[in-house]
């Protein structure tokens, strides 16, 4: 498809026109400031830990010829808006998770997460070694982007809840904030599902109009306060299970960089994909023992719970086979992880159930 072409017709159109007065990206004296705009507000772990990760490596592998101006949602952009803004010029790369853009296009989604799909592990290996970076590439000639990981939430819980979930019957009508083709599925069991940016979920769940949340994981969540508001948090989730933070140029921003600031740009990426992974690994226990003292209850879905989810899923992730684009990645994911699943049960985790035996026998 036409990157031209496909903006005269899409509601980004408009947005195009407008940015066409912008100014280009500032330099002067050989350095240049790049305008950033992103889908949390300044702070939020994990999250926007990730931008402001990458961007400092950036600046400090280009000695300071490349500084990144960081705008929080709302400050350019809304949240949902920074894909726009970037595809169309007005800005000149954004940071988020791009299954927030599955209607854009439904391929998006693989380069966040899925149900019941890859870890964190496993979908690094997918883009690094799969054939995941060139579909990603191939996505994003279509709305003139270059994106690359960068940021990992890892296994996110099943979330926060006002009342406990007894069986699959409790979703019907349940008000859940969860984005991404986990929230499709979600609203296949009866569930009422909104898409909400992160920076207003908690007034969301304070004032009643919804009636839980998912978000990233105890780190995280306890910075933003849930445990203030929901009594039940379910610490184990089918719709997240290793989430990828993306980094996303104008792709004229992106060709106007030297190859060298190419490469730095890319192994930035891949550095605060890492960081932010491990920063969550490291925090979220500590963060968990919190939140319980704080009477909230740790919870886990009943059977019937999870083969609702099951169903749901394999149905919402099937509605968008039609699109050649979407089944190719799919196909690509989903062989991967399947690879990389049986050396995973074969050495890693049996390795891990072996040593927690032989270190707890006594």
């Amino acid at each position: 498809m036409d990157r031209r072409s496909f903006l005269k017709t899409s509601a980004i159109g408009g947005t195009a026109a407008a940015a066409s007065t912008l100014a280009a990206p500032a330099i002067a004296q050989g350095n240049r400031t790049l305008t950033m705009v992103t889908s949390v507000p300044h702070g939020f772990a994990v999250f926007d830990d990730a931008a402001v990760y990458f961007n400092n490596a950036v600046q400090a592998m280009t000695d300071g010829q490349i500084t990144i101006d960081k705008k929080a949602a709302g400050e350019l952009v809304g949240g949902f808006e920074v894909f726009d803004a970037v595809s169309s010029g007005q800005a000149d790369m954004y940071h988020s998770a791009d299954y927030y853009f599955g209607g854009q296009h439904p391929g998006y989604y693989y380069f966040t997460a899925v149900p019941f799909g890859a870890t964190a592990q496993e979908l690094s290996t997918w883009m690094y070694h799969g054939g995941g970076q060139e579909l990603y590439d191939g996505l994003g000639e279509i709305f003139g982007l270059k994106s690359f990981h960068a940021g990992s939430t890892g296994m996110q819980p099943g979330g926060w809840f006002r009342k406990e979930i007894r069986s699959a019957d409790d979703f019907n009508g349940l008000k859940f904030r969860m984005p991404g083709i986990g929230g499709r599925a979600l609203g296949m069991t009866g569930a009422s599902v909104q898409s909400i940016p992160g920076g207003e979920i908690y007034q969301a769940l304070a004032s009643g109009a919804i009636d839980g949340a998912e978000w990233i994981g105890p780190f995280a969540d306890e910075r933003l306060g849930f445990q203030e508001v929901c009594n039940f948090y379910y610490t184990s989730g089918f719709h997240e299970p290793g989430s990828a933070l993306s980094v996303s140029f104008n792709r004229d921003v992106w060709d106007s960089l030297t190859p060298g600031q190419q490469a730095i740009m890319e192994q930035a990426a891949k550095a605060a994909t890492t960081h932010s992974l491990t920063q969550g690994i490291a925090n979220n226990a500590a963060a968990l023992k919190r939140i319980q003292s704080q009477g909230v209850k740790l919870m886990e879905f009943t059977d019937d719970v999870w083969d609702l989810f099951g169903t749901a899923s394999l149905q919402a992730m099937d509605e968008f086979m039609d699109d050649p684009m979407y089944a190719e990645i799919r196909t690509s994911f989903e062989e991967s992880m399947k690879s990389s699943s049986e050396w995973l049960q074969r050495a890693d985790r049996s390795y891990v159930q072996q040593r927690d035996r032989v270190l707890n026998r006594g």
